[in-house]
């Protein structure tokens, strides 16, 4: 904290600057629009400084609006039709409130999760700014107040978006393109470390958390840079082909690796000089930045492999097995590197590749939606307890921050909330003793508002600019805003007894937050990594009825594992990680054996079905720890009725390959995951 206020890189400063601009003109045009709290376009101003990119900037705009403007309309109509009965009106607002946080839990980019966020903000300050004072409430004082926070929250997204896009601007393009290489550079590492009998357990587990957490930056950054001119749909497409390439990879290459270090005695001594020949070819191509070089090697790579396979004969069926999958990894490295490529110079055969999509778990959707009520219930309590105004802050501040921070670890979340305390606590004391001392001595114009609120704002936004210091940086500005109030009538903030009132309640809501937190944590992670299990099963069971099954299996494993690496990093085994990735090969095994087979003999195999639920079985008894012989039935039932159609050719051989090696995988998997349960 103290290296970015004092030694501030030169982004840092020109992100706050930019920000400091952006909230100067949203408070400039919402104090000429004679606007009644003008703070909210200050807020909306900060929450969409998070992430200084234009695209990324002109999404959450987008969002921010559409949210608003659907909170505003339930607001109107919670209004219109149970103002009579305000606490009938207050158990409406919690239960659409806690929609809103558990529809939240289901999308991942956190510009959408910041959309359901305002849609519940907008219509709780709506509905509570009018009950506050009943006495002048009509239809007319709701639709005043309902324009008025619609128009302050949709001012400050549209100057930020305007300052984003005209002072130094900064493209998604530009962190996509060094997320991609990043992503690349770490699963070329990785193949390496795959690929190499030394390679130890750790340093593959570590790697495989980095790729999972860059491409999860890649997948959620890929929307926004659709908004970045006609070429950035194609970037956004791009990036999915790269991340769905990625996934591929992981999903072949741990075949290699596993065999060499736990059934040494299948790797005969071509197999051995084939992978020499992929760990070489794989670190030259890591080592260089040059993308001709780099498509060349493979390309060349690619050529020798068809030349061996075309003039060797395989010396037993798991032998040939591997060599498909070489063919196939060096195919989905050429793909992924013309991906690459495709995101600075547009290539029309990536245009329908798909986004990833987030893993949708509606129990844990439902957890985080009534820990947002509870949050708000227990503010309204207070409130209607106390008939305090500045309670209203325990009911509305907490439950942005509960909707927003819902994905974060327990452990992280406690450190992000203790330093949201630390800002709000520097926020009072700045504005106490500084900006309301200063301003309540001014002569009330704008540009000395502007001044006074240009020095701590910078400070904040300093502190917003770096990932770690983030949570002080928001502790500080949104409570600040709220603090100060800058307005045409500033007699309100300038009473010490409201200020402290706010400054407290402000305190109290996050304290609130953080015990509610602790005390409704959710589903245990064995329960949610079942259900994900769950889930992946039903996949295997319906993966080949879609049209594109591998770009469908891919899409939807990938959040999976993203969220199965981040429960297992803190075990030994890494026995979840490693099923993870098991289940993402399972589902190209499958598609790759479905079109091997109706290749051979057509759509006539009445087996094939019955395998497809045999493997689906046995990956779920893998899940639970145990094995059966039912898989390798099935194998033998559909090599049998293979063998009478189409005789005892090569490709009969690589399947049978094939099945020696999935029923490998299972004994290993149940093994595994049965040694870390016990």
């Amino acid at each position: 904290m103290l290296r970015n206020l004092f030694f501030p890189e030169k982004q840092a400063v020109i992100f706050a600057l930019k920000g400091v601009i952006a909230m100067a003109m949203a408070l400039t045009i919402a104090l000429s629009l004679n606007l009644d709290r003008p703070y909210w376009a200050l807020v909306s101003a900060v929450f969409l400084q998070m992430r200084p990119e234009s695209g990324l900037v002109v999404e959450k705009a987008i969002c921010q609006i559409v949210g608003t403007i659907v909170g505003g309309l339930f607001g109107i109509l919670l209004l219109t039709q149970l103002m009579p009965y305000p606490y009938l009106a207050l158990g409406v607002l919690t239960l659409w409130l806690g929609l809103n946080s558990a529809l939240s839990a289901m999308v991942r980019q956190a510009n959408f999760v910041y959309a359901f966020a305002m849609a519940a903000v907008t219509s709780e300050i709506i509905v509570l700014m009018v009950m506050a004072s009943p006495s002048t409430a009509d239809s007319q004082a709701v639709f005043s107040i309902a324009q008025a926070r619609v128009s302050e929250i949709v001012i400050g997204s549209i100057c930020a978006g305007v300052v984003s896009h005209m002072f130094w601007p900064v493209k998604v393009k530009d962190s996509l393109q060094m997320q991609a290489r990043s992503v690349i550079n770490q699963t070329l590492q990785y193949l390496v470390t795959e690929l190499d009998k030394s390679g130890s357990h750790e340093a593959r587990h570590k790697q495989i958390d980095g790729i999972m957490a860059t491409l999860g930056m890649v997948s959620e950054d890929s929307s926004a840079a659709s908004y970045e001119g006609p070429k950035g749909p194609g970037r956004t497409r791009a990036a999915n082909q790269l991340a769905q390439k990625v996934l591929s990879l992981l999903a072949l290459v741990q075949i290699f690796g596993r065999l060499q270090r736990r059934h040494a005695e299948l790797i005969t001594p071509a197999l051995s000089q084939l992978l020499d020949q992929l760990r070489e070819a794989f670190d030259r191509i890591a080592e260089s930045s040059d993308f001709d070089y780099c498509l060349d090697q493979v390309k060349t790579l690619r050529r020798d492999l068809a030349d061996y396979r075309s003039n060797n004969q395989p010396d037993s069926p798991f032998e040939s097995h591997m060599m498909n999958v070489s063919a196939e990894i060096t195919s989905e490295m050429t793909v992924l590197l013309r991906a690459y490529r495709a995101l600075e110079k547009r290539d029309s055969t990536l245009l329908n590749a798909p986004s990833m999509l987030t893993y949708r778990d509606p129990l844990a959707g439902l957890i985080i939606g009534i820990r947002t009520s509870v949050v708000f219930l227990i503010g309204a309590c207070i409130w209607v307890g106390t008939g305090s105004t500045a309670a209203l802050m325990i009911m509305i501040l907490p439950v942005i921050f509960s909707i927003m921070l819902a994905r974060l670890p327990l452990m992280i979340l406690k450190v992000v909330l203790k330093r949201l305390l630390l800002g709000v606590i520097a926020a009072v004391l700045v504005a106490v003793f500084f900006a309301l001392n200063l301003l309540s001595q001014s002569s009330g114009q704008l540009e000395i508002l502007l001044l006074v609120l240009a020095g701590p704002y910078f400070i904040g936004l300093l502190l917003l600019s770096d990932r770690q210091t983030l949570p002080y940086g928001l502790g500080f500005c949104i409570p600040f805003s709220i603090l100060v109030s800058p307005s045409r009538d500033m007699s309100r903030s300038f009473s010490i007894d409201y200020t402290v009132s706010s400054a407290m309640a402000i305190f109290a809501g996050v304290c609130i937050l953080f015990w509610v937190f602790h005390l409704i944590t959710g589903p245990s992670v064995q329960l949610l990594v079942h259900r994900i299990f769950k889930t992946t099963y039903q996949d295997l069971l319906e993966i080949n009825k879609h049209s594109s099954p591998v770009a469908w299996y891919n899409r939807r494993m990938a959040d999976r594992l993203l969220r199965l690496t981040n429960y297992d990093q803190g075990s030994q085994s890494r026995a979840i990680t490693d099923l993870a990735l098991t289940a993402l090969n399972l589902g190209h095994v499958s598609i790759r054996l479905r079109s091997i087979c109706e290749d051979l003999a057509g759509k006539q195999l009445q087996s094939l079905e019955s395998w497809q639920v045999a493997l689906a079985n046995a990956f779920l008894l893998a899940s639970k720890g145990r094995c059966d012989d039912g898989f390798e039935k099935a194998c033998h039932s559909l090599h049998e009725e293979l063998f009478d159609l189409v005789g005892d050719t090569n490709q009969v051989e690589a399947i049978q390959g094939m099945f020696l090696r999935i029923n490998l995988t299972f004994e290993r998997s149940a093994e595994a995951i049965a040694d870390k349960k016990a």
